[in-house]
C-alpha cells in the first residue's frame, strides 16, 4: 500500500475516531441546543483538527486547519436540520468528501478521475457483481413475492403481524449476504445465518405463517447461492 493510500486511511480514522468515539452524546445535545454558543462543539472541532493533524504526522500544516474549518461548518449546518438518518447521512457524507478533497489536493498524483471511470466502464468483474446486487436485491424480491403470494393470502391479518416492508428488507440483507459468502468461499456460514433467522422469524404454534415463511427463505437463498456461484466462476 502507498503512503497516498496510508495517508487517506489516517485521515479517515482521525474523523471517526473524534465524530463517534470521542464525542459524548451531551456534545451533540449541547450543539444543537447552543450551536456556535456552546463550548463542546468548538471542543469537538478543535479535537477533530488536531486528530487529523497528529494522525498524519502533522507533514502539512493547511490539513488539520481545514479540517477544523469545513468540519466546523458542516456540523454548523447539521445542528439546524432534524435529528434523523437522513441529515445524518448527508453530514457524513460531506465529511468523508472533504477529507477525500483534503487528500486530492495533498496526493493530485494518485487519484485521476479519468482512470478511474475508465477502468469501472471497462472492468466486466464490475459489471458482473453489479448486475447481481440489482437482481438479488429487485427482481428476485419481485418474483418471490409472486411465487409465495397463493401461500400468503392463506394467511388471515397477515400485514398485522409484521411490520411494514420489514420482510422485504430482511430478504434483500440476506440475499446479499449470502451472495458475498459464496463469492468469498464462505459456505460454512449459511448454516448459521439460516438457523438464526429461523429462531426469531418462525413461531411455534403458527404452521401456517411458519411454512410460508420458510418456503420464502428457501427460495431466497437458493437464489442467492445459485447467483453467487455463476458469479464467482467468472471472477
Amino acid at each position: 500500500m502507498d503512503n497516498a493510500a496510508i495517508w487517506l486511511i489516517q485521515l479517515l480514522t482521525a474523523h471517526l475516531f473524534t465524530d463517534f468515539v470521542l464525542q459524548p452524546k451531551s456534545w451533540v445535545q449541547a450543539r444543537s441546543k447552543k450551536r456556535l454558543a456552546a463550548k463542546e462543539f468548538w471542543f469537538h472541532i478543535g479535537l477533530t483538527g488536531f486528530a487529523a493533524g497528529l494522525f498524519t504526522g502533522f507533514d502539512s500544516w493547511w490539513v488539520p486547519v481545514l479540517i477544523f474549518i469545513t468540519h466546523g461548518l458542516i456540523d454548523w449546518w447539521k445542528s439546524y436540520r432534524k435529528d434523523n438518518l437522513l441529515y445524518f447521512s448527508i453530514d457524513q457524507l460531506l465529511h468523508v468528501l472533504v477529507i477525500i478533497c483534503i487528500w486530492m489536493l495533498k496526493f493530485p498524483e494518485a487519484f485521476s478521475p479519468g482512470r478511474c471511470l475508465q477502468t469501472f466502464m471497462t472492468n466486466p468483474h464490475f459489471w458482473m457483481v453489479g448486475l447481481a446486487l440489482v437482481f438479488l436485491s429487485g427482481p428476485v424480491g419481485i418474483i418471490i413475492g409472486m411465487v409465495t403470494k397463493p401461500f400468503r393470502d392463506q394467511i388471515k391479518n397477515h400485514n398485522e403481524q409484521s411490520l411494514e416492508s420489514a420482510g422485504a428488507w430482511i430478504g434483500v440483507l440476506e440475499r446479499l449476504i449470502i451472495f458475498f459468502l459464496v463469492i468469498i468461499g464462505q459456505y460454512e456460514a449459511f448454516g448459521l445465518l439460516i438457523a438464526a433467522k429461523s429462531i426469531i422469524r418462525l413461531k411455534e404454534g403458527d404452521q401456517k405463517m411458519s411454512e410460508y415463511v420458510l418456503i420464502g427463505t428457501l427460495i431466497s437463498i437458493s437464489t442467492a447461492i445459485l447467483t453467487g456461484y455463476i458469479v464467482s466462476i467468472y471472477l
